[in-house]
């Protein structure tokens, strides 16, 4: 084959990948930043180039910065618990026990519910009075707590609900990988008397590692993504406890009709993800081990 045809031939292949990506992806990033750099128009008054005042108006907003702080505590207690627990559930749902395919498929129940499905279950849950949680701790004589009703609980509560539905999704990618270990290597391990800690932080960890980073990358888009909880839990309440980044984007453009506002957090937040995840692939995939 001609290399002429040859260039013609791998265009033809990623033809289809160039305009999936062009009109989910590039487009609609390139229109957002565009729409991030004017005015709020209306019918009297149409849209200017407001170069970066909006970026502006957003830093300057206080409540910008208590949003930014929710989703920093969410996705640093969210996504380092979530992937320890699952790892703990994979490595438990991995070994020789009775019930296996039970134990399993106990675990990624949550999972496969709607996360508004979810988020009824868990409201009654944290219902002051007559929810589970107080059933509970009334029984060791403790008075009703308003679990969602409060600044002080309502991010726990709902950074719980999280870690409960995503740990189970995560644990999958970990159990496949799992299975994926010659057993050999357990076999070498026992021979030359290792610990079962020393056989986990040696052997199966760095095998891991490509797991990991696919899992991390993912809890970290998770972490800006979910917001459909919140619609049932809190609508980010009280005083802007719970209220998360999507949540507020989602807020400037449909019940404030900001959209400039709502692009501009929108380009921060693309900004933001693309920094962390470049820095997430430099430090870890130079410890993946990739077979």
């Amino acid at each position: 084959m001609k290399p002429r045809s040859q260039s013609l031939y791998a265009w033809m292949l990623l033809f289809p990948a160039l305009v999936l990506l062009s009109t989910f992806a590039f487009y609609p990033s390139i229109a957002t930043l565009w729409s991030s750099l004017f005015t709020r128009g209306s019918a009297r008054r149409p849209a200017k180039f407001n170069e970066l005042g909006n970026y502006a108006d957003l830093f300057a907003d206080p409540v910008t910065w208590k949003v930014i702080g929710n989703n920093l505590i969410y996705a640093g207690v969210t996504i380092p618990v979530s992937i320890a627990i699952a790892l703990l559930m994979a490595l438990w749902a991995d070994s020789r026990m009775p019930a296996k395919s039970f134990v399993r498929t106990a675990y990624f129940t949550p999972t496969i519910l709607p996360m508004i499905a979810a988020a009824n279950l868990w409201l009654f849950f944290y219902t002051p009075g007559i929810g589970l949680f107080d059933r509970v701790i009334g029984v060791f004589g403790l008075g009703s707590i308003n679990w969602l009703g409060q600044p002080e609980t309502a991010l726990w509560s709902i950074i719980l609900v999280t870690i409960w539905k995503e740990s189970g999704f995560f644990m999958i990618f970990y159990l496949a990988a799992l299975q994926t270990i010659p057993p050999e290597l357990k076999e070498a391990a026992i021979i030359e008397g290792s610990s079962r800690w020393t056989y986990l932080r040696r052997v199966i960890l760095p095998l891991l590692m490509p797991t990991t980073l696919f899992v991390l990358v993912n809890a970290l888009i998770n972490s800006v993504r979910l917001i459909d909880h919140l619609f049932i839990l809190t609508k980010g309440g009280p005083d802007n406890a719970t209220k998360l980044i999507l949540y507020y984007i989602w807020e400037l453009a449909f019940s404030y009709l900001d959209a400039p506002h709502a692009a501009a957090m929108t380009v921060l937040v693309l900004i933001a993800l693309g920094i962390v995840a470049t820095i997430q692939f430099r430090l870890i995939d130079k410890r993946a081990h990739y077979r």
